[in-house]
């Protein structure tokens, strides 16, 4: 008796539909940890607080902050993956804006939570 493999391709696609879909919670867990890794850089979490109270012109955002366009563009390029910050084109002005409002209450509250640590004199081991 002679045995044939299907093609490789035809192997992979069978071996995808079995597979168990992850269940909501962990699909909630895998998108929060998406979420926490973008804001894991001081320069994204300090665009965050200022697109937290408006929205900001780029030339503008990148006065306040004191970096580079590119630099900008780049940390805001993160943010927007993450489904957290909106652009917006003016005529020439492109207008950041926060497109999660519960991303300003999510920052205030861990910086509560850091306050609280340093009041206690805690130290952050890392």
């Amino acid at each position: 008796m002679i045995s044939v493999d299907p093609p490789g391709d035809q192997r992979q696609s069978v071996a995808k539909t079995s597979r168990k879909r992850p269940s909501p919670e962990s699909e909630i867990f895998e998108r929060q940890a998406r979420i926490c890794k973008s804001f894991a850089n001081s320069t994204r979490l300090r665009i965050l607080d200022c697109l937290g109270k408006r929205d900001w012109v780029a030339s503008e955002l990148q006065t306040e902050l004191g970096i580079s366009k590119a630099n900008l563009s780049q940390h805001v390029a993160i943010l927007k993956a993450a489904g957290i910050v909106g652009t917006r084109r003016e005529g020439k002005q492109v207008y950041f804006s926060l497109l999660m409002p519960e991303v300003k209450s999510a920052c205030r509250l861990i910086r509560d939570v850091l306050r609280a640590q340093i009041l206690n004199g805690q130290r952050l081991t890392l």
